[in-house]
């Protein structure tokens, strides 16, 4: 029989990671069920996909590194429906499968697994694949329940395609399967806040610096938002990612100011990457740059020694 002893203080939680990871899956759905009625069967088979080539990838490292498997954590399957809702619905469905092998093997497994990984899988494989096959990443159609299917759209509102508030914020629009419909994304981060999932704090200063410095930039870059900060937030992947990729527990930081250093350098350097480059979108580059950053965030900003005093002035701290 064997004693295991920690240092207090001795706290129980009933948090899970797999009910963490099922919390984000049921917050992704509404998203997920709009993108595939938006778009039809091939969003639906790229999705699903996604998602089995990723938990299949896990288990079959697993088996093959003598590793527990873990697949019923959820974790691999959350990272598969993140990567094929960052997909466009034209993707072919070896694009899918391709970066979907890429988030588990290369970005999560090769690092040692789930908390070892230091940026974001499903954002990391999506990089990728835009670096690989940029055509094939950024080609859009209009939902097929608004447009017919063969009506294509070569741009999206970040490439100065027309939307009103209202179509942005409803998805009537071209781009990733996930990212269009605003309203689902923001269901599913109530229920995140609702199940005490995540914190607002995150989101919330992510989605103000955006708001801010597209009020403040204005129209620069090619990408017009004529200085209206809700067409900042609701253009593109911001909110998507905001919600679902920005609050990462592996790659966020640990403390809440950390977060909030983390969140604001988020919005800055998205909104600096659609004013001054030539890139139509920089959310995925924002979280994964402030991704790499967190260990340095975590190493300046760090938490209060539980038992210890703040210093008073002329008195030394103890603990």
């Amino acid at each position: 029989m064997s004693l295991r002893l920690s240092t207090a203080p001795h706290i129980r939680s009933i948090e899970t990671t797999k009910r963490l990871m099922a919390d984000v899956i049921i917050a992704l759905m509404p998203a997920a069920l709009i993108g595939i009625y938006y778009f039809g069967p091939n969003a639906a088979l790229l999705v699903g996909l996604s998602a089995f080539t990723a938990v299949l990838t896990e288990y079959l490292w697993q088996k093959a590194a003598k590793k527990p498997v873990c697949i019923g954590d959820l974790s691999a399957l959350v990272t598969g429906l993140l990567l094929g809702l960052n997909l466009p619905p034209t993707a072919p469905w070896w694009l899918a499968v391709f970066g979907s092998f890429l988030a588990i093997a290369l970005v999560k497994q090769l690092f040692g697994g789930l908390g070892h990984n230091f940026m974001n899988p499903a954002l990391t494989s999506r990089a990728i694949l835009l670096a690989s096959w940029p055509v094939r990443m950024t080609s859009f159609v209009m939902p097929t329940y608004f447009a017919p299917v063969e009506a294509v759209a070569s741009a999206t509102p970040l490439g100065g395609l027309p939307a009103s508030t209202l179509e942005l914020f409803l998805g009537t629009i071209p781009g990733t399967i996930g990212e269009v419909c605003k309203a689902a994304i923001l269901l599913g981060l109530l229920y995140l806040l609702i199940r005490g999932t995540v914190y607002p704090h995150v989101p919330t200063i992510f989605l103000f610096v955006t708001a801010l410095l597209g009020w403040a930039l204005g129209t620069n870059g090619g990408f017009t938002f004529d200085g209206d900060p809700l067409a900042a937030i609701l253009s593109g992947g911001v909110m998507f990612g905001a919600v679902f990729m920005a609050t990462d527990y592996a790659t966020s930081p640990m403390t809440k100011k950390g977060q909030v250093i983390f969140a604001a350098g988020c919005g800055l350097i998205l909104s600096v990457i659609r004013a001054y480059s030539k890139l139509p979108e920089g959310a995925t580059y924002a979280i994964l740059l402030m991704n790499i950053a967190t260990p340095l965030i975590d190493k300046y900003i760090k938490p209060t020694v539980y038992g210890s005093q703040k210093a008073v002035k002329g008195v030394k701290a103890n603990a």
